[in-house]
């Protein structure tokens, strides 16, 4: 496989199609090299237009939907930045290229040791991956000037939110096959945000997000 042309057909033929227009973050799809975070067994898939199967039962986003994400989540030089849901690491890598820092939480022990060897491997230094379970926020004391949701959540807790400084934005994936959407969010006042509606998808839960109580009778 001539992997710079399988990098720049996904880029054109997969990414740019689907309203990823940034040139920062077209360029920086050429720069962060994608099958540095495949595991070895899916490297002939590490271009295509799917997801890829991580241990534990998680997975890589769609190469589309990371990029979409990363640009939604509009990452600016200085930001700190909370990503729930590291799994290979890659989305983390593309967020830290442009924060000052990116805090990355992931529930699987050994998913995030991997996710941090790969990060090394790319000369990531500004992520710190953390183990633990993130789907409801991560208390450090610290307010984010963005949080990006590396796997869909069945509803957006609130305690997520108030996490983001006013002003910040949260990007994340929510809602139950087949109807998920990506939102964008802003936390408008103390009390109060927006949400925008980016782009419908199909995404595998985030492992540890709490499901919505089913209804008995």
């Amino acid at each position: 496989m001539n992997i710079e042309q399988a990098r720049f057909n996904m880029i054109e033929q997969q990414i740019r199609p689907w309203n990823v227009l940034d040139q920062d973050i077209l360029d920086l799809l050429h720069v962060v090299k994608r099958e540095q975070f495949v595991p070895q067994a899916y490297q002939n898939l590490a271009f295509a237009d799917t997801e890829i199967p991580l241990p534990g039962g998680e997975a890589m986003l769609n190469p589309k939907v990371e990029a979409r994400m990363a640009q939604e989540a509009g990452v600016k030089q200085g930001d700190n930045v909370l990503q729930i849901g590291t799994g290979s690491g890659y989305l983390a890598a593309l967020l830290a290229s442009k924060a000052r820092h990116v805090t990355s939480v992931e529930i699987l022990p050994e998913t995030a040791a991997q996710a941090k060897q790969n990060l090394d491997a790319a000369g990531i230094t500004n992520v710190a991956v953390e183990v633990g379970n993130g789907a409801q926020g991560w208390a450090t004391g610290t307010d984010y000037d963005v949080i990006v949701v590396s796997g869909a959540l069945p509803l957006l807790p609130e305690s997520l939110i108030k996490q983001l400084k006013i002003g910040g934005r949260m990007i994340a994936i929510v809602g139950a096959a087949p109807a998920m959407t990506c939102q964008l969010i802003t936390r408008t006042s103390a009390t109060a945000h927006e949400a925008v509606t980016v782009f419908e998808t199909v995404a595998k839960p985030l492992t540890g997000a709490s499901k919505p109580s089913g209804f008995t009778f």
